[in-house]
């Protein structure tokens, strides 16, 4: 298994355990891949998952550029076109630290983007 593959299934745990609820995983259109789209009762919520063995290189979090953030802008934008809702869109992202095959830090950053940022 690779890194984002179990970093992507570390963050989906966490996010449960904070009482959100999983809408779908991997979805992808024609401008890009959300990892993660998840609700609660204000919030559909978009989520980038970076994992890293340590932020040696810069955090997970500075991986997720501009140009990924307009990407993930877009396709979720085509997603809530698709699936009506009265949500509010939020972006954040979840970084994962990763040792081997644990997890040793999670990070979630709420609202890390928005749109009107892009």
């Amino acid at each position: 298994m690779n890194t984002g593959f179990i970093g992507e299934k570390l963050a989906l745990e966490f996010l449960k355990d904070k009482g959100f609820e999983l809408i779908t995983k991997n979805y992808i259109s024609r401008y890009g891949e959300i990892d993660i789209i998840m609700c609660d009762d204000k919030y559909i919520i978009f989520v980038e998952v970076k994992s890293r063995k340590n932020a040696r290189y810069g955090t997970p979090a500075q991986a997720v550029t501009y140009s990924k953030q307009k990407k993930i802008i877009i396709t979720a934008s085509e997603w809530i076109i698709s699936n009506k809702t009265n949500l509010q869109p939020r972006f954040d992202v979840v970084e994962v630290y990763i040792d081997g095959y644990k997890k040793t830090k999670i990070v979630h950053i709420e609202n890390a983007f928005d749109a009107f940022d892009v």
